[in-house]
């Protein structure tokens, strides 16, 4: 299904904290890590990766859950918990927002999947792109440059 036009909205579970996408996705992803199955109680979760420019939230607050590390701080309503976005520590110009936060998902599909080796035997994506773990920073020009010419036309 092709990409809506911006801007794009979404939401938590309860509605309390709200977003907008207002620009083209980098990608659209699923992490299969132990650490995502146990934040989502399933196999996977699915993010799309966002230029920071072109994330807004727009109501609410969030709290810090997950792993409350030093590297990424993943962003949850303080209500009903719902794991809305992932930003780095380091501003490294994107964010990572739960696909399935948006108030129509249906036009989602992971391009890449990350992190196989922690996969569930039976999950299946769909994704055109794989790596065992993540790709290296340096790879992402690239992969952000071939999701645009194969998914955003």
């Amino acid at each position: 299904m092709p990409i809506p036009d911006f801007p794009i909205d979404g939401h938590c579970r309860c509605g309390r904290v709200r977003f907008q996408l207002s620009e083209a996705p980098w990608g659209e992803a699923a992490c299969h890590c132990t650490g995502c199955q146990k934040m989502t109680g399933s196999a996977f979760s699915t993010t799309i990766i966002m230029p920071s420019s072109g994330f807004a939230l727009i109501a609410g607050d969030t709290v810090i859950g997950g792993m409350h590390g030093e590297d990424v701080h993943h962003h949850h309503c303080g209500w009903c918990k719902s794991w809305v976005f992932t930003r780095p520590a380091a501003d490294m110009g994107f964010v990572n927002v739960r696909a399935t936060m948006l108030d129509d998902a249906s036009w989602f599909a992971p391009w890449m999947e990350t992190q196989t080796a922690e996969k569930l035997p039976w999950a299946q994506t769909g994704a055109a792109v794989s790596f065992e773990r993540f790709p290296g920073m340096d790879e992402y020009d690239g992969l952000i440059a071939r999701y645009r010419a194969e998914r955003l036309q």
